[in-house]
């Protein structure tokens, strides 16, 4: 349980036997493959194999995110918690057969894109050309029109706004001006002028800042804006076309599916034979596997291929990577651990130490047996009717144990929905119902959760104290790990009732003994922890500075605990706010409606903003107040070369109990 013990891996077989071989290896996903160092081996280069898989496995996804964004495939809102399509090795080959006509696909589905993107592109550009010409469609002589054999022409802009007679009592005589449109940050004009009076003219028109416009067709305005529509409406029904062309293929997305997938398992297959040593006629991989998948797999190997498989322990100074399995109980939060660290080869998974807490603190947090309710049966039902993945799973399960734990300390403090029950009963039946709680309710007596917080802290704290004094142990440092530990005990223990003695009564006996343990502790403490210094002075001020780290870290760290009695009042003074905002009216049937509506869209709202403090403060409590005292963390997690797949997984995938 916990951490899997790990065995080195080494096998010697055919290099004909090689691709097949690795294949396996892949679907079965439970040995990391190690680069080969020894030079006395060839190592293969497969980068141009592995680059042409890469190139036919990007066209097959972008021809997926085309489907997706022209031909979205409509799924129910729930059905993106199904996980990935289980299909039969044999199933598997037959669809593998048809790769090449399912590239062919994806090539017309990208190929009918770009035209759809082309088409775009342009007609963006014929509308831009059309619009600019709106502005002369009133000219009725050819934009390319220079004049005649007598005189000159001018078609352009001036950069303000001015009127025909402003232009000709400016030009020398013998010309003429005619305003086509304005603006009054533009004047589009036609000039005509003698060939006498040629020179004259530009002079004019280069001091004003005129633009002569661009066009060499022989054309009206009109005429042209008339061709660019049509242009357009015909780009418009080829893209039509290709667009029809990729919706009839949007069938086809399964197959695209496939294929992604099946040229990312070649790819990672070739990227394996790129870690191996080889020889003229054989190859040696090496790698890690956990001993509980060790045996099936060398039979297996050994049934199926001439080989020689050769599992031994790692050495002190490998890397060797780290694999957690835990039982039914513990297992949903791992994520947790891996969300801070891994554990080395040195540490104690923390999972089964912690998971209990976690439960525990989780639901004391949210304590709403409503609340708690609605996690149970969401996944449940989500657990009962949906094919997850493994890790989401475990994330459905973590939420159903922390739901249960919601539920009952929801009982515990008397908390259904805030006080539904009591509102409902005293608005519309007229009755009082008293407390519903099982121990006693937080908002009447908060001192006292407080202190129980506190207590669940120290339980909490001495556990990883607890933890570190068997890992020293276990490690041949006895003394160690009495001294480091066993002085904390006593001191925590015996201030615990003297400082609740400040909140409420505490028998005198347990100040008294509470007081004997702390001083006890206390000198223990002084006197043990600066063992490891040469010199008395040494010694004993490196005691009165380990005293003091105890008392401010242990002080600080009990403090926060006082978050469990800060969320779970928070729930409660939420709902309960909730509730009575549904019934301020009067009349008894708006409240009713009120209540309704009130109580689906606040409680909904109250659950989830309070699930999520629960969580990140749970987790908190894990990382910050419990792993310090024994973990820490920095190992690699194990990766196995496996079927790293986005839509399809093999049903003997994970058959490897």
């Amino acid at each position: 349980m916990a951490k899997l013990k790990m065995k080195k891996i080494e096998i010697i077989a055919l290099l004909t036997d090689s691709k097949k071989v690795i294949e396996l290896l892949q679907r079965r996903g439970v040995v990391e493959i190690c680069r080969n160092s020894d030079e006395e081996l060839v190592r293969t280069n497969v980068t141009a194999v592995s680059g042409e898989f890469e190139k036919f496995r990007m066209n097959a996804v972008q021809a997926l995110e085309v489907l997706d964004r022209y031909a979205p495939e409509k799924k129910p809102l729930m059905d993106m918690l199904n996980g990935r399509e289980e299909v039969e090795k044999h199933d598997f080959g037959r669809e593998a057969m048809q790769i090449e006509k399912i590239m062919n696909i994806a090539s017309e589905i990208n190929k009918n894109s770009k035209i759809i993107s082309d088409v775009q592109s342009q007609t963006a550009e014929l509308e831009m050309r059309r619009d600019a010409l709106k502005y002369w469609e009133s000219l009725d002589i050819p934009l390319n029109f220079r004049g005649t054999a007598e005189t000159s022409a001018f078609i352009g802009s001036f950069p303000e706004s001015i009127s025909a007679e402003e232009i000709e009592e400016q030009l020398p005589e013998g010309c003429c001006a005619e305003v086509v449109s304005q603006s009054k940050e533009r004047t589009n004009v036609f000039i005509v002028c003698i060939k006498d009076c040629l020179s004259q003219t530009e002079d004019f028109l280069r001091k004003n800042a005129f633009s002569a416009i661009q066009e060499n067709q022989s054309a009206t305005p009109s005429e042209i804006i008339d061709g660019i529509s049509g242009r357009i409406k015909s780009l418009e029904r080829k893209s039509a076309e290709a667009l029809e062309a990729i919706k009839s293929l949007s069938a086809r997305r399964r197959e695209l599916e496939f294929a992604c997938d099946y040229l990312s398992m070649r790819e990672e297959k070739y990227r394996a034979l790129e870690m191996l040593g080889f020889t003229e006629s054989t190859f040696v991989l090496t790698g890690y596997i956990p001993e509980k998948f060790s045996e099936k797999l060398v039979g297996e190997l050994e049934r199926k291929f001439t080989i020689s498989v050769t599992l031994s322990e790692p050495a002190e100074d490998e890397d060797v990577p780290v694999m957690l399995e835990n039982g039914r109980f513990s297992a949903p939060v791992e994520s947790i651990t891996k969300m801070y660290a891994m554990p080395d080869k040195k540490d104690v998974d923390p999972t089964p130490v912690m998971s209990f807490f976690y439960y525990l603190f989780f639901g004391m947090m949210l304590s709403d047996a409503g609340y708690g309710l609605v996690m149970v049966i969401g996944t449940c039902i989500v657990l009962s009717r949906f094919r997850l993945e493994e890790s989401m799973r475990k994330t459905m399960i973590m939420f159903r144990n922390c739901g249960i734990s919601t539920v009952i300390w929801g009982a515990l403090f008397g908390s259904w929905f805030g006080d539904i029950v009591q509102v409902v009963s005293r608005e519309f039946f007229g009755k009082e119902i008293g407390s519903l709680a099982l121990w006693f309710e937080p908002l009447d007596d908060p001192i006292k959760l407080l202190l129980f917080s506190f207590g669940l802290g120290i339980l909490h704290l001495f556990l990883g104290v607890g933890v570190s004094f068997k890992m020293a142990w276990d490690e041949g440092r006895k003394l160690d790990a009495f001294f480091d530990t066993v002085p904390i005990y006593l001191t925590i223990t015996g201030v615990a009732p003297v400082g609740a003695s400040i909140l409420t009564e505490v028998p005198q006996v347990l100040c008294t003994v509470g007081t004997y343990m702390m001083i006890a502790g206390v000198v223990l403490l002084v006197l043990t922890a600066g063992r490891t210094s040469k010199s008395i002075f040494g010694k004993f001020f490196g005691g009165l500075y380990a005293l003091y780290n105890t008392a401010t870290g242990y002080l600080s760290d009990i403090l926060s605990y006082s978050r469990l009695l800060a969320l779970g009042l928070a729930t409660g003074s939420i709902a309960g706010v909730i509730n009575l905002i549904g019934t301020m009216p009067e009349n008894r049937t708006v409240k009713l409606i009120l209540l309704v509506v009130v109580f689906i869209v606040g409680h909904t709202a109250n659950l989830a903003i309070n699930l999520l403090g629960a969580y990140v403060h749970t987790d908190r409590l894990q990382f910050v107040e419990l792993f310090s005292k024994f973990y820490t963390g920095g190992g690699r997690e194990f990766q196995p070369f496996s079927v790293n797949t986005k839509y399809i997984r093999f049903k003997e995938e994970n058959s490897n109990e």
